[in-house]
């Protein structure tokens, strides 16, 4: 596989963009065999997109770029917010979530499943991202 594929495309700034994105992921990583785990990618994916569609303003634009890597796959979320995220490190009470609380819980997910993740600032807001490390191949 070369050394990067890219895909690109502006979502709709409703819940619509979680299956849409969704859908990207799975064709992304699909197209071409894709080192990434797929399921994995798609729920990360999914809790990136509701993010930026719940803490944005309405009607802001929202993109989602799926790069493909020897080493795996990064998928970035874009919105026009510039404030970061909810805390993307680790912290002490990540064993032991709070199962009543109704949010932070895929900021948990993305931290707790990925390789790496982060947030950077971007000349229209910021790009959340997360990583994730290519399959092993099976021992034969």
């Amino acid at each position: 596989m070369p050394d990067a594929s890219a895909w690109r495309i502006a979502l709709p700034h409703t819940t619509a963009a979680v299956p849409i994105a969704r859908a990207l992921v799975r064709t992304a990583l699909a197209e071409v065999d894709a080192p990434a785990d797929s399921d994995t990618a798609e729920l990360l994916t999914a809790e990136l997109v509701a993010n930026a569609v719940e803490h944005t303003r309405p009607g802001a634009p929202i993109e989602l770029v799926v790069e493909l890597l020897e080493s795996g796959c990064q998928v970035e979320v874009h919105d026009g917010d510039p404030r970061p995220p909810g805390d993307l490190t680790a912290r002490p009470d990540d064993d032991h979530p709070d199962p009543w609380q109704e949010h932070g819980r895929g900021l948990l997910l993305i931290r707790t499943l990925s390789s790496s993740c982060g947030h950077r600032p971007t000349p229209h807001g910021k790009a959340v991202w997360f990583t994730l490390p290519g399959r092993r191949a099976p021992r034969v």
